[in-house]
């Protein structure tokens, strides 16, 4: 059994990912946010360490051998401040990896983060990721790629992450391989619900929103098979029936809102609907008592499960090979 330790858990994506595999466990998972640990509790037996992760010690924290975890990327997405490591919010928290992985030297390290992270400060911030990681113990034996969950993962997103994966042996690391694309076979019907009624709150009729916009969005949405979004004075059509990339501030309002035509009307996606469009499986389960915009939130600064469930397997693959 390989042994997980999950460091920015959130509601646990990347978790179901590596546990979609038998031969893999949660020992640990620490995640700040406790929104986010309540959805992730109600969903895994393991308890999450909600501490920040500056107070945690090496020591605290059970054997393991694998160390996964996708660090904020607020500091160099797009949509947020791109201001990388100088942010005061977020900026040094790889570095709180660092400190764990450079002492406990796991096996496998697993790092995502947004596209950006390659090109932010001119691919200064990127090099810096790889350089520590090799110090630690790492050097030559590491794999990275930019993959999109609509290429990789059998899931209709347009949804493009750099996905990092280094061993701390050789052999692991020679027989190990990053996912192939494959088919996109689903569809945004086979994920959000266009039969049946959602609650009216989800719904953009006369009234509820200025009307001005509500006739636009009449207009212009004449295609039930694709996701819309409201670009603050247009509304913008994906042209690839795509559900364009799931961002944290969705149900905000603005331009960040994917919108569905349904033969009950213009409609918003639900919160769960955002988690399906990640791949969570359709057991998964959301807190009754937590509002919209949280679990929006955590939609958006998920992960795409089912990449990550590729890799995972490709990892555990390299490492039971060995292990014979």
């Amino acid at each position: 059994m390989y042994k997980i330790c999950s460091l920015f858990a959130g509601v646990g994506g990347i978790d179901l990912g590596f546990l979609s595999n038998k031969k893999c466990k949660i020992v640990y998972a620490n995640e700040f946010d406790p929104y986010a640990v309540k959805t992730y509790e109600k969903n895994f037996k393991n308890k999450v360490d909600c501490r920040d992760i500056h107070e945690v010690k090496c020591n605290e924290i059970p054997d393991f051998d694998i160390m996964v975890g996708g660090f904020p990327c607020t500091s160099f997405s797009v949509a947020g401040y791109r201001k990388g490591f100088d942010d005061d919010r977020t900026g040094d928290l790889f570095f709180e990896m660092e400190r764990i992985f450079k002492e406990r030297k796991p096996r496998v390290i697993f790092l995502e983060n947004v596209k950006n992270l390659v090109g932010h400060d001119n691919g200064n911030t990127f090099r810096v990721i790889i350089d520590r990681l090799e110090k630690a113990g790492y050097k030559n034996k590491i794999s990275y790629s930019v993959l999109n969950a609509c290429e990789y993962g059998n899931i209709p997103q347009n949804r493009e992450r750099i996905y990092i994966v280094a061993f701390r042996d050789v052999q692991d690391y020679e027989k190990f391989r990053m996912p192939m694309p494959i088919l996109l076979k689903k569809t945004i019907k086979d994920i959000f619900d266009f039969d049946n009624k959602v609650e009216d709150k989800y719904y953009y009729n006369d009234g509820k929103y200025k009307q001005e916009m509500i006739d636009m969005l009449k207009k212009d949405m004449d295609d039930d098979k694709t996701v819309y979004q409201w670009r603050r004075k247009y509304v913008r059509k994906n042209q690839s029936n795509l559900v364009p990339t799931l961002t944290a501030n969705m149900g905000e309002g603005g331009h960040n809102v994917p919108l569905i035509k349904t033969k009950y009307g213009i409609r918003k996606l639900k919160p769960i609907e955002c988690f399906y469009a990640q791949g969570y499986p359709k057991n998964y389960v959301l807190p009754e008592d937590m509002s919209d915009a949280r679990l929006y939130k955590q939609a958006g600064n998920s992960v795409a499960v089912p990449v990550i469930e590729r890799i995972a397997n490709n990892i555990i693959n390299a490492l039971k090979a060995n292990d014979k």
